[in-house]
């Protein structure tokens, strides 16, 4: 695999950050896939977060797997959001008719991190430091997309 072609599922609290290749082939996002589901069975975390930001193609396939993944970690009992979706690719999943109702989005990493109910603050000893914050994991009051 290329630098291009490379994913990966890393773990931030309890949260699965799973990143798409920015040219991702079919084989690479069924093995993502297939790792994202693995990993939500041994680690027990409460969200994954599909990273899509280095994607710059997107075909039905993908679109496809990223919706069906979305909703298999769901059954799972996880919620799944999706970040970095660039302009173009959202107009091509619209184009091709994914309008991916069904799967929560967010801005950036951050942004979904602050869904799932995870926040770092700064203490006031030391705010250029972030292994000096505070780190809260408490359940967001509600879980994203409103459902419980």
């Amino acid at each position: 695999m290329t630098a291009t072609d490379s994913a990966a599922v890393t773990e931030v609290f309890d949260v699965l950050i799973a990143t798409f290749p920015g040219r991702p082939t079919d084989q690479a996002v069924d093995e993502l896939r297939q790792d994202v589901l693995d990993r939500m069975e041994t680690a027990d975390p409460r969200g994954v977060v599909l990273d899509i930001s280095a994607v710059t193609t997107l075909d039905s396939f993908f679109a496809r797997v990223i919706s069906e993944t979305a909703s298999m970690v769901e059954l799972m009992g996880g919620a799944a959001i999706v970040v970095g979706m660039r302009p173009s690719v959202a107009i091509t999943a619209a184009e091709l008719g994914f309008g991916l109702e069904s799967v929560e989005t967010a801005r950036s990493t951050d942004h979904a991190l602050s869904m799932l109910g995870i926040s770092v603050e700064a203490t006031d000893d030391d705010t250029s430091d972030p292994d000096d914050g505070v780190i809260d994991r408490s359940s967001p009051t509600s879980s994203p997309g409103g459902r419980q």
